[in-house]
């Protein structure tokens, strides 16, 4: 079957009632795992003892990432959705499990 030129380019084009890009609130997930990895590196930066917080902090915006991509619509997952659903959260868990794993078992210097 094929498609007209004029029907492909009118394909994706908002119908009427519907907005062309995404609002400001469809992006807030991605915001939120972004402010919680700036706070984590924020927190490692602050020395040797603050190194297992910030891994967990991290590991924790990362698990929430994770969870936010698997519960929102495709359309509310904003920047989170940049492949299919199952693999972005595949990533996103495996990164913030391996960060939690590694901060629960690393030895901190000094203490």
């Amino acid at each position: 079957m094929k498609h007209s030129a004029r029907a492909l380019a009118t394909r994706d084009q908002p119908r009427d009632g519907e907005r062309g890009r995404p609002g400001v609130t469809a992006h807030l997930p991605y915001w939120i795992v972004l402010a919680g990895v700036a706070a984590g590196l924020a927190t490692v930066r602050g020395g040797n003892q603050a190194v297992r917080g910030g891994t967990l902090v991290i590991a924790g915006s990362l698990l929430a990432g994770a969870l936010a991509r698997l519960v929102l619509p495709e359309g509310r997952a904003g920047m989170l959705a940049s492949r299919r659903r199952l693999l972005d959260v595949a990533a996103l868990a495996t990164l913030g499990i391996g960060l939690l794993v590694a901060g629960l078992i690393a030895k901190v210097p000094g203490s």
